[in-house]
C-alpha cells in the first residue's frame, strides 16, 4: 500500500508517532530523555523548528515547521525513531511476537511503522492542533491541567504568553468534539 503524503517546503505539519502495539515505554524517565536527545541528534543535522510537543506514555504529538527550501519530513521522523532504537531500553517493551515482516527487515518492535501527519492550512488550524497538543494528557486522564505535565512544551508556551497558566484545567472534551468536527 502507497500513502499519499503532501509535501511542500517549509511547512508546518502536526505528526502523530506511536509505539508499536501502544506499548507504554515512554513512561520510562530514561527512554524520555532518549527521545528528546535522539530529536536533537536529527535536528543538528535535518533543521526544523517544534512549535509544539507533549510525549505521552504510548506517543507523541508534535507540529513542526520545516526549512523554507525544504519539505522532507519523512526523513526526519523515520530517521528520529531509528536513533531512538537504537539505544531503547527493551527491558520497558512487552513480549509481543515481532511478525515475520519485521523480522525480515531487522526491525525492533518499537514504534508502528506508520505515523499520522497534518499539514496546518492556516492560523486557526495550527491554534487547534497546539491546543490538542496541550490538553493531551489531560483527554488521557494523566492529569488534571496541562500545567501538570512535564513532558510538554505547554510551561513554554505559557512562558511565551501563548497561553495563561491555568488553561486547560477546566475545558472539557465537548470542546475538542466541536473544534474537531468544525473542520
Amino acid at each position: 500500500m502507497r500513502y499519499r503524503r503532501l509535501y511542500t517546503d517549509g511547512a508546518v505539519y502536526f505528526f502523530t508517532l506511536a509505539t508499536y502495539k501502544r506499548q507504554k515505554i515512554l513512561l520510562d524517565s530514561s527512554n524520555i530523555q532518549l527521545l528528546k536527545k535522539s530529536i536533537a541528534i536529527v535536528k543538528s543535522k535535518h533543521p526544523f523548528v517544534i512549535e509544539a510537543i507533549v510525549i505521552l506514555p504510548e506517543h507523541l504529538h508534535c507540529l513542526l515547521t520545516l526549512p523554507d527550501k525544504d519539505h522532507d519530513f519523512s526523513t526526519r521522523l523515520r530517521l528520529i525513531k531509528t536513533e531512538f532504537s537504537k539505544k531503547c531500553d527493551m527491558k520497558n517493551c512487552s513480549l509481543f511476537k515481532i511478525e515475520q515482516s519485521r523480522r525480515l527487515k531487522k526491525e525492533k518492535h518499537i514504534w508502528q511503522r506508520r505515523f499520522w501527519e497534518h499539514q496546518i492550512r492556516n492560523e486557526k488550524d495550527f491554534n487547534a492542533h497546539m491546543d490538542y497538543i496541550h490538553y493531551n494528557p489531560v483527554k488521557h486522564g494523566l492529569v488534571r491541567s496541562p500545567k501538570d505535565w512535564r513532558y510538554s512544551s505547554f510551561i513554554s508556551c505559557v512562558d511565551k504568553g501563548f497561553y495563561d497558566n491555568d488553561w486547560g484545567a477546566s475545558i472539557t472534551d465537548n470542546y475538542f468534539d466541536k473544534m474537531n468536527n468544525a473542520e
